[in-house]
């Protein structure tokens, strides 16, 4: 709070990256295995309740302070911070949830895609960018790109008729009620936005701009999720990950004082113990910090989110040798997350020797493999291959961190050396030609 890409892939994320780049200075994708993994275990059950596979959808977090969620490619749902943080329990982030995979199951991203194809080229531009967060499996989301603005092409994007809000609401519920989230948290969610649709535009959230709300609206969920009865089931562990997701998100973006004041000094449960040291770490207050953290891989010492947190804590504090040994622990944990793989690059490089280097440069490309578009990870990969005398791949590696953020002309520039640096038709060379191809069809447009 992080290989190799398939030419295919490539191709499809640097062409999204054509549509949505205006947007991409708003704001920015919160990258964070453990807050992803919890969003994953909220969303698992009304996902298969949809009938669809919880690994065809993806739900990640934007850095916006306003309240909005919406999908755009018909398999990544995005969710505001703001509204994380406006929520109290987790059905009720489950609801926002099972609504957005309504519209997805509902096939109302076939309607948005037309309403993108008719947007003027300017605005299409701007959002492709957009898009390219969205990419799933192989072309996963990377930091650093963003959504929204309010340009009157990218609302009849992300917007849909009252008639779609009306089957997703009916929808939404059905999933609640059969994953055994209590339907009532949907109506809670919408009451959050009541009176929003009398503001101005230009005063109400996203949301309400997005997803037309109206007192009919509100009276048929009401109707709906009485009809459904009390369905709700305890479920501990979607409140343990609600809480912990959500406690790990105010502790790094609100004031550390404030974190403090509300986490009590006695308490010495996980998510207290995280967010003191969280709030310690910004203060910055390293001690204290890492006596926090080490409580809490005291308590529990085979959850890899928490040595890799410990990780981030001791390498933003200048001791990369003790953030080694920590992410070292957490990928040992969790060998497939890219992001903490992408970390444990990132604090191997930090060493600056060469055997640490040389480490460095597989756990990235590693971590590349898994996570291929995470602007972060490429920026750490762009030096290690530098460290290594591989000129041509740095330059790969950079042009792809800079196409991921919506700069195709200064992505062009590193592509353009890259492919004087590189063997013709090799890997590295064919995707620096997918990103000049893509810069070339992006200038031609405006």
């Amino acid at each position: 709070m992080a290989a190799i890409l398939r030419p295919r892939t490539m191709l499809l994320a640097l062409v999204l990256a054509l549509v949505l780049a205006p947007l991409a200075r708003a704001q920015t994708l919160i990258r964070d295995a453990e807050i992803e993994y919890a969003l994953r275990e909220l969303a698992r059950p009304m996902i298969s309740a949809a009938g669809l596979s919880p690994a065809a959808v993806r739900v990640m977090l934007l850095n916006d302070s306003s309240m909005n969620a919406f999908v755009l490619d018909g398999r990544t749902i995005f969710i505001h911070s703001g509204l994380v943080l406006k929520l109290d329990r987790a059905e009720e982030l489950q609801a926002v949830i099972a609504h957005e995979i309504a519209h997805i199951a509902n096939g109302h991203i076939t309607r948005r895609l037309a309403n993108l194809r008719s947007a003027n080229s300017t605005a299409a531009m701007g959002m492709l960018m957009s898009l390219a967060v969205a990419m799933t499996g192989n072309a996963k989301a990377g930091t650093g790109l963003a959504v929204g603005s309010a340009s009157a092409a990218q609302r009849a994007f992300l917007s849909h008729t009252r008639a779609e809000e009306g089957s997703a609401d009916q929808a939404g519920l059905r999933y609640m009620a059969g994953a055994g989230v209590d339907p009532q948290a949907m109506v809670d969610v919408l009451e959050l936005f009541r009176g929003q649709e009398a503001l101005s535009a230009g005063r109400q959230d996203p949301y309400v701009r997005t997803h037309p709300l109206s007192r009919d609206r509100i009276r048929a969920l009401k109707g709906f999720a009485a009809a459904y009865g009390d369905r709700a089931e305890d479920n501990p562990k979607a409140d343990y990950w609600f809480a912990r997701a959500r406690g790990k998100l105010e502790a790094f973006l609100r004031n550390p004082s404030y974190t403090l004041r509300k986490t009590a000094k006695g308490d010495t449960s996980d998510i207290a113990l995280m967010r003191r040291a969280i709030a310690y770490h910004r203060m910055p207050r390293p001690q204290q910090a890492m006596a926090e953290m080490d409580a809490l891989v005291a308590k529990r010492p085979s959850d890899p989110f928490v040595h890799e947190l410990k990780g981030q804590i001791l390498l933003e504090s200048r001791r990369p040798g003790a953030a080694v040994n920590a992410y070292g622990r957490a990928v040992e944990l969790a060998p497939r997350e890219g992001l903490i793989i992408a970390g444990y690059g990132r604090a191997l490089l930090a060493l600056d020797t060469a055997q640490g280097n040389s480490r460095a440069l597989a756990a990235l490309e590693k971590a590349r493999a898994r996570d291929p578009n995470d602007p972060r990870m490429l920026r750490d990969l762009a030096v290690a291959y530098a460290r290594a005398g591989q000129k041509g791949m740095a330059s790969v590696a950079t042009a792809e961190r800079y196409a991921l953020g919506g700069r195709l002309k200064d992505a062009a520039v590193h592509a353009k050396r890259a492919e004087g640096l590189l063997p013709r038709g090799s890997p590295g060379w064919m995707r620096a030609q997918d990103i000049l191809n893509a810069a070339e069809t992006a200038k031609k447009r405006r």
